[in-house]
């Protein structure tokens, strides 16, 4: 953790302790659960009885707040052995306390850190029986607390209270509902603007305001949740990314495959996959034999069949298979949001079989084509290499590990990508490469990863023939540049607020015309753009058009296709079909162009 990184995470674990001080004098029966930091902010989990806190109660806790942060009131830690805190919690009135400090001392440390540890006063790290908890007073509020705090209130920066939602004590739906009080800080108030600003325009860039507004895809309760229904508009833009995916991969030496949608669970249980996510496959039974079958979550154990059903040479090798295909995961209904998390999901599957000597070579490979692709985005890519620990959670043999680590790192090092390292983030059968790709208004999401996998060719025992003619394992490397098509048409959206690159765009151009005078000439133009493709950056590309000639005036048409935000729109009128040329209507400008020069003009517009 940075300087500045600590620095924040003290004063928002402040300020939640301060949440928790300025609503206990405002309803002094406040009951407490745990206040942590979490990403530009904190909360806590507050149980106030009968009264329900508001957006319309922020000010007077706000207020509350900076009162008390005009006091300059210490920091104080203080300690109690935890027969001593579980007494405190109960004089006190605080029963969610009294519980979590019985399971303390109960449990001890293992299990204590199943119970946000971070929140409880913990003193034992390493398994030893729990001696003493840690409490931290500021005034007269005090609350157990492992912290780390600010030294005093002088020390807290700007912040604001932003929402609250209801939220199951310890996550348990049996247990009392709470109050979840959430709020931001930072250090100061520019950069607390800056983020609220930046959220507001998050929300217009919402996708799924956005994909409603422009018509790209739609949900039926009679389809099912997370199962999206994509229109023509959507379709289109789904094909296009599809395709330019499926030309990068094949540039660099990949080959199609296709796979069924449903196989047997044995698959599944051979490839160490139903042991680890059958809780997240959805079953199908045969009603012709006793084989049962599951939609498939994921195409790596069908692409190891494809390999094995041939025998193989070093000569053979690097072997490179791409799908891109819809697969199925049962996801929790409480976490399927908008195209973010689905339950039909499409990637752009890649799988390569190479020798343990060519992975340097495959991987620089694949960073080549990820940083083609989100140039052409316009999102600037960073990379989390994920190394293994030293816990017996992984798999493999430790120098082929530190040999494949060594590879990612010299890969992404040759293509110049920004990246930083954490160990215990690896995959049990391989590291990896998550992409982070920075969208417009500076977020970062996780796009796609390249993962090394040794387990995959143990378990199906893949072979090839070495040079010394004996069988020798292949290593597989996973990738997918989009990742989840639709998750990344969500980031996608909301980075171009809608309007997309012209090469991308469901509807790169609509046809307006001034009155009924000019069919001719518009047949014309449409013949022409019918008759020619945009190159790049997708090869054979036809021009996805519309013609608007309706009888409506020429500021409605315009209008509606800037609404739905088409990069495009060319105007034809009269005195146009007199000239043999257009008017051209982007976002940046308008300006006349003749007509046998419109295709070199729209292959440059961006």
């Amino acid at each position: 953790m940075s300087e500045k990184e600590d620095k924040l995470y003290k004063m928002r674990h402040s300020l939640a302790h301060l949440t928790a001080a300025a609503v206990k004098e405002l309803w002094p029966t406040a009951k407490f659960g745990v206040g942590p930091v979490v990403k530009d902010g904190f909360y806590y989990d507050i149980d106030l009885g009968d009264v329900t806190i508001s957006e319309a109660d922020f000010s007077k806790i706000e207020k509350r707040m900076k009162k008390l942060i005009a006091k300059d009131q210490k920091f104080e830690r203080l300690e109690k052995n935890v027969d001593e805190a579980i007494a405190w919690a109960k004089e006190n009135n605080q029963p969610y306390k009294v519980e979590l400090l019985n399971d303390l001392k109960r449990a001890g440390t293992t299990v204590a850190k199943d119970l946000d540890s971070k929140e409880l006063g913990l003193e034992s790290a390493d398994g030893s029986k729990i001696e003493k908890v840690s409490f931290y007073k500021n005034g007269d509020f005090v609350d157990l607390c492992r912290g780390p705090h600010v030294n005093s209130t002088k020390e807290i920066g700007a912040f604001k209270l932003m929402r609250v939602a209801g939220a199951y004590w310890r996550g348990n739906e049996n247990n009392p509902q709470m109050q979840r009080l959430y709020g931001v800080a930072f250090e100061t108030q520019e950069e607390l603007d800056t983020y609220l600003k930046n959220l507001e325009e998050a929300k217009m860039r919402d996708h799924r305001k956005l994909g409603k507004e422009l018509d790209l895809y739609t949900f039926s309760n009679l389809v099912g949740s997370g199962l999206p229904l994509f229109t023509p508009r959507g379709t289109a833009l789904r094909d296009v990314l599809a395709k330019y995916s499926n030309q990068l991969r094949k540039k660099f030496g990949f080959e199609s495959v296709w796979t069924p949608h449903i196989t047997k669970n044995d698959l599944y249980k051979k490839s160490g996959h139903w042991a680890k996510f059958s809780e997240e496959l959805f079953l199908v039974k045969s009603q012709e034999t006793k084989d049962e079958f599951v939609m498939k979550p994921m195409n790596c154990p069908h692409h190891a069949q494809i390999y094995v059903s041939s025998s193989r040479s070093y000569k053979d090798m690097p072997i490179r298979f791409l799908e891109t295909t819809t697969d199925y995961r049962d996801e929790k209904t409480g976490e399927l949001g908008g195209l973010n998390r689905v339950r039909a999901l499409t990637q752009d599957d890649s799988h390569i079989f190479c020798r343990k000597d060519q992975i340097e070579q495959e991987i620089q490979q694949l960073l080549s084509a990820a940083g083609e692709l989100y140039s052409q985005v316009g999102m600037k890519l960073t990379v989390r290499l994920s190394y293994r620990d030293d816990s017996d959670s992984y798999i493999g043999d430790l120098k082929l590990w530190e040999s494949a680590q060594n590879q990612l790192k010299s890969a992404v090092e040759k293509n110049n990508l920004e990246y930083y390292e954490q160990e215990g983030e690896a995959a049990f059968y391989g590291p990896k490469i998550d992409f982070m790709a920075e969208d417009s208004i500076g977020r970062l999401h996780q796009v796609a990863t390249v993962q090394l996998d040794f387990v995959q060719p143990e378990r199906f025992e893949l072979e090839y023939i070495n040079q010394e003619s004996l069988p020798e394992r292949p290593v597989m490397i996973h990738c997918a540049l989009l990742g989840s098509v639709e998750r990344f048409m969500s980031v996608f959206i909301e980075h171009t607020a809608g309007w997309f690159p012209f090469w991308s765009a469901p509807e790169q151009i609509r046809i307006l015309t001034i009155n009924d005078t000019v069919a001719d000439y518009v047949k014309k133009i449409t013949d022409l753009l019918e008759s020619n493709v945009l190159m790049e950056p997708v090869r054979y590309n036809e021009f996805r058009f519309s013609v608007d000639n309706r009888n409506e005036s020429l500021g409605k048409k315009i209008r509606e296709a800037t609404t739905k935000k088409i990069p495009v729109q060319i105007i034809v009128g009269p005195k146009d079909q007199a000239n043999n040329e257009v008017s051209i209507r982007t976002r940046e400008k308008e300006e006349k162009v003749k007509l046998d020069s419109l295709i070199d003009y729209l292959s440059q517009v961006k």
